[in-house]
């Protein structure tokens, strides 16, 4: 195995997605390869082991304690899907167990208190049965399910129906239980050694097998007609005892770097969420320089693409409060009166704004209207294309699946958008979604859904997109919403909404560093998408080259019926 190559590049490879859970299941495709650990000349091979087998089922037949031998399912040639080394051999499932079966295919009775606990597939985990919240059957009841599916300590007990079909664990209950349907029964042989099964059993190759057989669209499920005769080796039993003691050293070890990971994620989060909460607190006294400092740190921190949407929320909430670019003093302010929050302070943002901003209403700077009401059987006139809630998103509005209206040449006018106008969706699906329409096309209008925002001299469409946006993270736009099934934002609640306005000048400024710190998290996520692919695909090449490299040079292949 050419480990050492992981190892090098363990530090671009351990954030590529799921890169843990991949190494997990490597570690298990290696164990049931026989690649896992070193093979000993000395080790009483797999043939002999399976002749001990035969021998204590046939006791076991002789004494009454199972009912039947079925007749081994011989292998073919071309079925064996890759070599084995010397001393191992290819067998099928049902012929090294004594038993396989299924829990009851009738749900039965069951309570919070009873006689005996009742296992379905939500209490196997991979470390036993989980009995938190388990339910009980009655006795009578359990007699009947316990004389064909017998449970007892070190069975390995299979989900094979269910979302978790698959999972698979050694049962670690001393008490006898009943068991439902869902959840097969594999019983062992003395000679052989369950938690070594079990590995070969999570591995992804027994399980490509049973993804394979799956019935059912809704539901994955596992038969145990096609659980008898799937593929597995067997090794020497000295090697699977050696193959069990690595693989718990290894998913150890997995478990350390997923803690590492996790804390170091965690402490990352820590330092942004601090950082980013000490520059967004109303009360906090800094410099925009002092901003900025915050803002450059930042990067670092971020290394995941939640954490991207994170990074332009904050930025924006910064915007709207004052604190991303300097101020000057002597830049005039808009002249609206200084105003307090009309007794609804949950209804503007938490902020201390600099001096010369005002806080205003939406009909002191702007005049609003909705868009023109669809009336199939009024609208008559010439055909314009308009824009319904579904065509605006935020920051964007998308001219795919364009529908038309009839509307005379005065109620063009009326709803014709001009460049810089601010469209906000008013209800349903989207309600709250803010954009700015960048012209381009003269002839479209707007529906009813949509509010349409046209800035006067003091107020920049874009700011106000903005200040949309942070009323609607933090929640104080939807202060204003009314109805309580299918929410709606009135032109009257619109009129009221009040956002703090900065004098022109600096709103310009706000919006130029706004567009040029957006385009830093364009490529910030760019960058981060760029890496997770190249982390993916260098780990896919070098778990493949492993592979590949342990597969060469095998003994030949063994089978046995």
């Amino acid at each position: 195995m050419n480990a050492e190559r992981l190892l090098v590049h363990y530090d671009q490879i351990a954030d590529a997605p799921d890169a843990i859970d991949r190494l997990r299941r490597f570690i298990l495709d290696l164990a049931v390869r026989g690649k896992l650990v070193a093979q000993d000349p000395k080790d009483v091979p797999a043939s002999e082991l399976l002749k001990q087998i035969g021998q204590e089922k046939a006791q076991l037949l002789k004494a009454r304690k199972i009912k039947s031998l079925a007749e081994p399912i011989c292998i073919e040639d071309d079925e064996v899907p890759f070599r084995l080394p010397s001393g191992w051999l290819w067998t099928r499932l049902g012929n090294i167990l004594t038993k396989l079966t299924d829990g009851t295919h009738h749900s039965p009775p069951n309570d919070s208190s009873g006689n005996f606990k009742y296992v379905t597939a939500k209490n196997i985990k991979d470390d036993g049965v989980l009995v938190d919240g388990i339910t009980y059957v009655s006795r009578q009841v359990h007699d009947e399910i316990y004389s064909r599916c017998n449970p007892k300590r070190g069975d390995i007990l299979y989900v094979k129906d269910g979302a978790t079909t698959g999972v698979v664990t050694v049962n670690d209950l001393d008490e006898p239980f009943s068991l439902l349907s869902s959840v097969a029964l594999l019983k062992l042989p003395t000679c052989l050694l369950n938690r070594l099964i079990v590995v070969f059993l999570r591995s992804p190759f027994f399980f490509d097998q049973m993804r394979g057989f799956m019935k059912g669209a809704a539901i994955p499920r596992v038969t145990l007609k096609r659980m008898a005769p799937a593929l597995i080796p067997l090794p020497p039993l000295a090697e699977q005892r050696r193959i069990v003691a690595k693989v718990d050293e290894l998913m150890t070890l997995c478990d350390r770097i997923e803690s590492v990971r996790s804390n170091r994620e965690a402490m990352r989060d820590r330092l942004s969420a601090a950082c980013l909460g000490r520059i967004t607190t109303p009360d906090a006294a800094m410099r925009s320089s002092d901003v900025q400092f915050a803002l450059d740190a930042l990067p670092a921190l971020t290394t995941r693409p939640d954490q991207i949407k994170h990074l332009r929320c904050t930025i924006r909430k910064l915007a709207v409060q004052g604190k991303l670019v300097p101020h000057d003093a002597n830049e005039i302010p808009a002249p609206f009166p200084i105003k307090d929050s009309d007794g609804n302070p949950e209804g503007r943002l938490q902020a201390n704004i600099p001096e010369n901003w005002r806080w205003v209403n939406v009909a002191e700077v702007a005049s609003a209207r909705l868009g023109k009401m669809l009336d199939k059987a009024k609208n008559r006139g010439r055909s314009y294309p308009y824009l319904r809630n579904t065509n605006v998103h935020w920051f964007d509005i998308r001219l795919d699946d364009l529908k038309t209206i009839a509307l005379d040449d005065h109620e063009a006018e009326d709803y014709r958008l001009e460049k810089g106008d601010v469209l906000i969706c008013e209800g349903g699906h989207g309600i709250g979604r803010t954009a700015v329409w960048p012209g381009g096309r003269p002839d479209l209008v707007f529906q009813k859904a949509l509010h349409r925002v046209r800035p006067g001299p003091y107020l920049l469409p874009e700011f106000f997109a903005q200040c949309c946006f942070v009323y609607f993270e933090t929640g104080i736009m939807q202060t204003y919403f009314t109805g309580v099934g299918i929410p709606h934002f009135t032109g009257r609640a619109l009129a009221k909404l009040q956002f703090p306005l900065p004098p022109l000048a600096q709103q310009k400024r706000i919006v130029t560093k706004l567009a040029e710190l957006m385009t830093l998290c364009d490529r910030l996520e760019a960058s981060l998408s760029l890496q997770k692919h190249s982390r993916t695909r260098l780990l896919d090449a070098l778990l493949h080259e492993a592979i590949e490299s342990v597969d060469g040079g095998a003994a030949p292949v063994q089978t046995a019926a």
